[in-house]
């Protein structure tokens, strides 16, 4: 699948076919999100891999409304140390991770941690160090589910040289 075909084509992913994914792919992903840039090349960020039904099941309940996360063959969960940019930094290896699940043929969904009242919990979960953020959790396996969700036309929302309004 080309780039410009998986960002066009990637969506959220909440309902996964009881099959695993393979330990390799997951790897992979995990090797595209590394790739993401960086502010000034901090590459501050860690992945934890989650594959246990169980710990699976327990973030799903920590987290509540993410209850789709119980029945994901996995998930990614994208952690840094807090420094400048670090959200940002963060953010673009989570985007680089669900365009690597949907060319692997994946579905995948983010699910908010940073800032959230249950984040120390799934922090603790995940046994990461009280130095460290958890931005998010990606759940992962093969789709269920096709949504098509209704996206804004790009003439609704494309300005030239300045912001002219709605």
């Amino acid at each position: 699948m080309d780039a410009i075909t998986a960002l066009k084509t990637r969506r959220s992913i909440r309902a996964y076919r009881p099959q695993p994914v393979a330990r390799q792919t997951l790897i992979d992903l995990v090797d595209a999100a590394r790739l993401a840039p960086t502010a000034m090349n901090q590459q501050l960020w860690e992945f934890v891999i989650i594959t246990r039904p169980q710990i699976l099941q327990q973030a799903a309940t920590i987290i509540g409304h993410a209850r789709f996360l119980a029945s994901a063959a996995a998930a990614i969960a994208v952690l840094s140390k807090p420094a400048p940019y670090w959200i940002e930094d963060a953010s673009a290896a989570t985007e680089n991770l669900l365009l690597a699940a949907h060319a692997h043929g994946l579905g995948a969904c983010w699910i908010v941690v940073e800032g959230q009242p249950y984040a120390p919990a799934v922090a603790q979960l995940l046994g990461a160090p009280p130095d460290y953020r958890v931005l998010c959790i990606v759940s992962l396996g093969y789709p269920a589910e096709s949504p098509a969700p209704e996206k804004r036309s790009l003439e609704s929302l494309l300005h030239w040289e300045r912001f002219a309004g709605t």
